[in-house]
């Protein structure tokens, strides 16, 4: 009897900018709200309230002179150097972003090539069916790259992908907005690969939901809050907290207990949740969400590994940095076991969310 092809995660790397920008950067931006008059509070104030509210201390933009997709290239570049992968093996190159390349100095979105043509040049690969794409996914893009590399795997159209999360968010915020201090740049990858051998380290199960008609619009591109600024016709990144917060707390969990259930996993037997951070208090909430309706009243601790007080959000980039930073033991206090069952998670604009549930 034949074996059943999976997907299985064989080699992760990612690129953290170095430059650090603390919360105290911000104490001299003037704050507006969104109709445009200046927020009636100081800014140590504002500071004071936003790290209460979404746990970051500081967050990482990368250097002048890099880019979303050169940034991306050193997360792959990592990914294949840390396994000694042969890259002309590779078959599909996906790489989730949602602004392209865009200049230090400028918030004009490049697009033409895609990024994936763009690292698939940086690395060198000459193979010709190595097939390089992007996909905009908002944040949930590169644990949706890890789903259409596991189709691909697993209907025999590829034997090794690389999926690859990069941003610099840094460069489409609105310096007016509370909400810019959220963002940040960085970029992490992963290459995944068929197996028929083994029944750990694959992936177990996948959903994926698009709540366009009512929800699609909490995460969207606008002007500046500060009327003054820029030429009239840059458009920034926007977001409805409280709307996404509210969204994200009724339909995280939901999603999340779908792939359990697909997956034949009760939640008491999953090691850690790897989620998309965005605000350390609604991944709690989420966390906690899920277990009742799984009828627990609480989860273990150290369950959710987070990020997000030194790393911000960085979109696509923020969970497959998170793992591999636990990986390579990067992470204190924080580790993966063989046959330790994970899930990956994400929500974002679209708005979009999935789940993969991952057995090591």
């Amino acid at each position: 009897m034949k074996k059943e092809v999976k997907a299985a995660f064989v080699a992760t790397g990612s690129y953290i900018p170095e430059e650090r920008i603390k919360n105290d950067a911000f104490l001299n931006h003037r704050f507006y709200e969104k109709d445009g008059s200046e927020i009636g509070k100081d800014n140590v104030t504002i500071i004071r309230k936003f790290r209460e509210i979404t746990g970051i201390d500081e967050r990482r933009y990368a250097r002048p002179d890099q880019t979303a997709s050169t940034i991306g290239y050193l997360a792959a570049l990592d990914a294949l150097e840390s396994s000694g992968i042969d890259k002309e093996s590779i078959d599909y190159i996906i790489v989730a972003h949602n602004f392209g390349d865009v200049q230090y100095g400028s918030n004009r979105v490049d697009l033409v090539p895609s990024l994936a043509t763009r690292i698939k040049f940086l690395l060198g690969i000459a193979n010709p069916d190595c097939v390089a794409y992007d996909i905009a996914f908002g944040c949930p893009g590169w644990v949706e790259g890890v789903i259409q590399a596991s189709f691909y795997i697993r209907a025999g159209e590829a034997k090794r992908c690389l999926v690859i999360g990069t941003e610099t968010l840094s460069r489409v915020v609105d310096p007016h907005d509370r909400d810019t201090m959220l963002y940040s740049d960085g970029a992490g990858a992963a290459i995944i690969e068929s197996t028929q051998d083994r029944e750990e380290g694959v992936i177990l199960s996948h959903k994926t939901q698009t709540y366009a008609m009512e929800y699609g619009h909490l995460l969207n591109m606008g002007p500046s809050y500060d009327p003054g600024f820029g030429s009239g016709r840059d458009m920034f990144i926007k977001m409805n907290g409280r709307k996404l917060y509210e969204f994200a707390l009724t339909h995280v969990p939901l999603v999340i207990k779908a792939a359990l259930e697909a997956a034949k996993v009760p939640i008491t037997d999953i090691k850690k949740v790897l989620i998309h951070q965005a605000n350390d208090k609604m991944d709690a909430a989420i966390l906690q969400r899920l277990f009742k309706l799984h009828n627990l009243d609480n989860s273990p601790e150290d369950l959710m590994p987070m990020t997000i007080s030194w790393l911000g959000n960085s979109s696509v980039a923020t969970v497959p940095t998170l793992l591999d930073l636990i990986q390579k033991g990067k992470l204190k206090g924080q580790e993966l076991k063989k046959g330790d069952k994970v899930i990956l998670a994400s929500v974002g604009a679209g708005m979009n969310i999935n789940a993969v549930i991952y057995q090591f």
